[in-house]
């Protein structure tokens, strides 16, 4: 049964005021306690995803999420050459990865939607919210016993020490959301959630400028389409 107009709209006013407060907030943390960029980013990263993980729950059609993604998309892509958000902003680095999360989270809706199974978009969701700042946090902040990755010779931006939090965290997450979604967890179950982590790591590790804002849940929607 459809939601009526009224209450979509309404849904949608009151996780656009969550959303913005929670952006208000993570300012008033970077500016008052003084915080690196790279924290307040990733922190605001992990609960603003994570948030949209209720979004299946409450909408039955995708134009509720496409009109979030919007205003969300102006707000953060007209404010980065600008003094406000400057918890999102202030990383040492060129990237485009705050401006497109929402139309990740957009896309990976509307794929679900259409698929007519809220797994399709959780699991996406649940990697891109907590395995991409896992290894953010480690890549960058722990330099002891940490490497930049090489390939062929060609140093990647990414580490090892990073990486390899994103493998596991990853392996983890599917792991527990495989079970839960089949209620058991053979051989088969396993090796799919071995193939979402390996591909998610190896986009992860290959992307640059906040692409992999972007890559990360559609490479792991294609491994769910094609194995499951």
């Amino acid at each position: 049964m459809s939601l009526p107009i009224v209450t979509g709209i309404g849904l949608s006013v009151i996780v656009l005021v969550a959303l913005v407060l929670l952006l208000v907030f993570n300012e008033l943390v970077y500016r008052r306690l003084g915080l690196k960029g790279e924290f307040t980013r990733k922190f605001a990263h992990l609960c603003a995803t994570l948030t949209t993980i209720i979004f299946p729950y409450l909408f039955d059609d995708h134009w509720y999420v496409l009109a979030l993604a919007i205003v969300f998309f102006v707000l953060l892509y007209g404010s980065r050459n600008r003094a406000y958000l400057k918890s999102i902003h202030d990383v040492p680095r060129l990237s485009s990865g705050s401006y497109l999360l929402p139309p990740a989270i957009y896309l990976t809706f509307l794929a679900a939607h259409l698929l007519e199974d809220r797994f399709f978009f959780i699991l996406p969701i649940l990697v891109l919210a907590i395995c991409d700042p896992v290894a953010g946090i480690l890549g960058i902040n722990l330099q002891q016993y940490n490497r930049r990755i090489r390939i062929f010779g060609h140093k990647l931006h990414k580490t090892w020490l990073g990486s390899g939090a994103f493998f596991v965290s990853c392996l983890l997450i599917s792991v527990v959301g495989l079970y839960f979604r089949n209620m058991q967890l053979d051989l088969e179950l396993l090796g799919i959630a071995v193939l979402v982590a390996a591909t998610g790591t190896v986009v992860e590790m290959l992307s640059c400028k906040g692409v992999d804002n972007l890559l990360i849940p559609m490479s792991v929607l294609a491994v769910l389409l094609l194995t499951l």
